[in-house]
């Protein structure tokens, strides 16, 4: 069986259930392996958000209905923002989430299409650059170990 053919479409890879407000530090690997679900549920999220704000929107004016649908709405973050927890990643914003490495982070913003962006514990997405060129620079440990800490 290969790593694509687990029950879940996610290999045979097992992930580790965090308790909240505990990160975990990731390894490239680590984190290019558990990524294809971050993205899954994050797309879930976001499409499960989008009917929510378009009705928000339409609501405007009724005080009521726009309350109800600010609960929805905060339901649905709340829920993503959990699940992200538990998989030891920081969330560092609306669809955006930070794999820890030790001395930054792996960056990633839906709907990008990989992990490619990487800044210091001390920078912000705004100073994010490619990871591709930090790899280059000077390949960090967190880069070519098999596990975080090796």
């Amino acid at each position: 069986m290969s790593d694509s053919d687990g029950p879940h479409g996610h290999g045979d890879t097992v992930f580790a259930i965090q308790r909240p407000g505990q990160v975990k530090v990731f390894s490239l690997r680590e984190a290019e392996a558990v990524f294809p679900l971050v993205r899954v549920i994050t797309a879930q999220a976001y499409d499960e958000l989008a009917p929510v704000l378009d009705a928000m929107r339409a609501s405007v004016e009724n005080r009521a209905a726009l309350t109800r649908y600010e609960g929805d709405y905060e339901a649905i973050v709340q829920r993503w923002i959990n699940k992200m927890e538990r998989l030891g990643v920081v969330v560092s914003g609306l669809w955006l989430i930070d794999f820890d490495t030790g001395d930054g982070y792996v960056c990633w913003r839906y709907p990008e299409a990989a992990l490619s962006f990487y800044h210091g514990h001390d920078q912000g997405f705004g100073q994010r650059r490619p990871l591709l060129d930090i790899l280059r620079e000077h390949p960090p440990g967190w880069a070519t170990a098999g596990e975080a800490g090796e």
